[in-house]
C-alpha cells in the first residue's frame, strides 16, 4: 500500500511532464493556425499606418500589395467614380499604384480628376496637419481631413445590393 501511495505523485509528475513536453509542439501548431486564420490588415488600415484617413480610398477594395520599399498596388473590381467635396469628380482605375511614406503618396497612377471636360492625373497626395493636398501637375488643391472620414461610394457600385439591403432593412 505504501508503494502505491508513492506512485501517485510520481505518475502525476510524469503526466505533467508529458503535457508540458507536448504543449510547445501543440502551441507551435496552434500558432501556425492562428497565423493562417488571422487576416492581414486591410488597405484602409494600412493607409492609417501611413498617417492617411481611410476615406481617401473608396469602398470596394478587393486587394492590395505593399512592398518593403513602400510601392503599392490597390485593386478594385472596376473603375470607380465619386464626387469629392460635392464638386470634384474623381476616378480610380481598377488598379491604382504609387509609393507610400508617412504622410505622402507619390508616383500615383490610376487616379484622375475631371477639370472642365478633361481628366487630369493626380500624381501625389500629401498630408500637412489637418488637410490633404492633391497634386495635379504643378497645381495643388487642399481639403480638410474631415472630408475623408468615411470611404466614398462609387457611382453605380452595388446599386442592386444597396437596393436589396435597404429593402431588407425596411422590411425588418
Amino acid at each position: 500500500m505504501a508503494a502505491s501511495k508513492a506512485t501517485y505523485p510520481f505518475l502525476l509528475l510524469l503526466l505533467l511532464a508529458v503535457v508540458a513536453a507536448a504543449s510547445p509542439a501543440e502551441a507551435a501548431g496552434c500558432g501556425d493556425n492562428v497565423t493562417t486564420s488571422s487576416s492581414p490588415p486591410t488597405a484602409y488600415e494600412m493607409l492609417e499606418r501611413y498617417d492617411f484617413p481611410r476615406g481617401i480610398l473608396p469602398e470596394g477594395v478587393e486587394g492590395y500589395e505593399l512592398r518593403p520599399d513602400g510601392t503599392f498596388d490597390v485593386y478594385f473590381p472596376r473603375e470607380c467614380e465619386f464626387l469629392l467635396a460635392r464638386r470634384w469628380l474623381v476616378r480610380y482605375d481598377a488598379r491604382v499604384s504609387g509609393a507610400a511614406a508617412s504622410g505622402s503618396l507619390t508616383a500615383l497612377q490610376g487616379i484622375s480628376v475631371k477639370v472642365l471636360f478633361v481628366w487630369l492625373p493626380v500624381g501625389e497626395v500629401d498630408r500637412a496637419g489637418d488637410s490633404l493636398s492633391f497634386y495635379i501637375g504643378p497645381i495643388a488643391t487642399s481639403f480638410p481631413l474631415a472630408d475623408f472620414a468615411e470611404s466614398p461610394r462609387c457611382r453605380g457600385f452595388d446599386d442592386a445590393s444597396v437596393a436589396a439591403a435597404s429593402t431588407t432593412t425596411a422590411s425588418s
